[in-house]
């Protein structure tokens, strides 16, 4: 299981603001839908996901706002923002052009050519 220290920094972030692009969401469902879309390989922390929360908001690319959830508790349900829209594009383009580099180097041969 991957752990949020163990991941790219940022990386964390990328998927928070990804969350929250499809629809608001409070923080514990932002963790179990990381879960679940991971198959259970991304298990975030809240002593990693709300301090990140909290962060994000700070830098304005998330809002929150009070609401009632199902079970009829008040928690604060997180929007991305338009500014953290246009970092989320920005953010997963870089992402994208990393991870095929990374891949690159992992498919080297002993010759030095990727296969």
């Amino acid at each position: 299981m991957t752990k949020p220290s163990n991941l790219v920094q940022g990386t964390l972030d990328l998927l928070i603001l990804k969350v929250v692009d499809l629809t608001p969401l409070n923080g514990w469902a932002i963790s179990q839908r990381l879960r679940q879309v991971s198959n259970n390989v991304l298990l975030v922390s809240d002593g990693s996901l709300y301090p990140a929360l909290h962060k994000l908001e700070q830098q304005g690319w998330i809002s929150a706002e009070w609401r009632e959830t199902e079970n009829r508790r008040r928690a604060k349900f997180y929007t991305l923002t338009p500014a953290g829209r246009r970092h989320l594009e920005q953010e997963a383009a870089n992402w994208s052009r990393l991870s095929r580099a990374i891949t690159d180097v992992l498919r080297l041969t002993e010759a030095g050519h990727a296969p």
